[in-house]
């Protein structure tokens, strides 16, 4: 079936255990266009946003920049299924919303209409809704709001900033590109280029060759994507994923490799870009996601079409 048919088969939504399935939460203005909205309410008021919400709600809301990746996300869930139904490590999507219940009604019925399977839906208004990522086991969290997406950085879950832009759905498989240093990886090579420039970044890369990487904000979700695509062998997996970096790989490639592997994380591609703009190669890709620390990086991705999120 097409992906962006309701898929009938998937009515009801399949109950996920938290425990096991790779949770992402997902804001409304994440995951559908809400501009338009988004701006009534900065402007007029919650009151007016809430009317013009219930008036629509059977009005399904433009895709967003993360539509697509959750759409990927559930076609990794039905290949799974093919090759065994008792299979619990799933994707699991919910959304988190600041919205009331009653403006919610519009929410749910869009993602109907595109027959997305969202386990949960969560109106929290007028409260930080990250204090409920932890109890529902989120290892992934995807907002367009940047408050929200540092207090979850703060609770210790993975965490990016969307930015709203037209993006291209991409076809599958599931695709996602990670920037190295201070997404994968800990900034701990950033502060010594920042202190001694590329030099000094290049000499203390080369002492610390056999020594792993620390961990970045993004290394549990990376795991755990990991963990799902190593159910397929590679010709027959629904996932793909990238590691685009800005380091050179004759100075800096040996120890990001040997980190991956001392992780066990088998990255499909690796490119290691020497300071060259990532734009052209992410063109290429056309991944669903890309995480970026930079956001001269962010922006050169969302000239060429690619969805992004920065990690603050």
């Amino acid at each position: 079936s097409s992906l962006l048919s309701p898929n009938p088969s998937f009515l009801p939504v399949l109950q996920k255990d938290p425990s096991e399935a790779l949770v992402i939460a997902v804001t409304t203005r994440a995951i559908f266009n809400l501009e338009e909205e988004h701006k009534l309410y900065l402007e007029k008021g919650k009151e007016e946003y809430a009317r013009h919400q219930q008036a629509n709600q059977d009005k399904p809301l433009p895709p967003g920049t993360a539509f697509a990746f959750i759409q990927a996300a559930q076609y990794v869930n039905e290949k799974i299924l093919e090759s065994n139904l008792a299979e619990k490590d799933l994707f699991d999507i919910l959304v988190l919303s600041n919205n009331s219940p009653e403006s919610g009604v519009r929410i749910i019925n869009s993602a109907k209409h595109y027959g997305l399977e969202i386990s949960k839906f969560c109106f929290v208004s007028n409260k930080d809704s990250t204090q409920y990522l932890k109890s529902h086991g989120v290892k992934l969290f995807l907002s367009a709001d940047r408050i929200d997406v540092c207090n979850a950085l703060q609770r210790g879950v993975s965490a990016a900033l969307v930015f709203q832009q037209e993006v291209q759905a991409p076809s599958t498989p599931l695709r996602v590109v990670f920037d190295g240093d201070a997404v994968l990886f800990s900034d701990e090579t950033d502060q010594v280029f920042q202190e001694q420039g590329l030099e000094g970044a290049v000499r203390y890369e080369r002492a610390m060759e056999a020594v792993p990487m620390g961990e970045g904000p993004l290394k549990a979700f990376a795991m755990h994507l990991g963990k799902i695509r190593k159910k397929f062998s590679q010709e027959k997996s629904p996932i793909r994923t990238y590691l685009v970096t800005a380091c050179s790989g004759r100075d800096m490639g040996v120890r990001a490799i040997k980190t991956l592997q001392e992780w066990g994380l088998a990255i499909d591609e690796a490119f290691f870009m020497d300071g060259a703009p990532k734009g052209p190669i992410l063109a290429q890709i056309q991944p669903h996601i890309f995480f970026d620390d930079g956001l001269h990086n962010i922006q050169g991705a969302q000239d060429v079409g690619v969805p992004s999120a920065w990690v603050p």
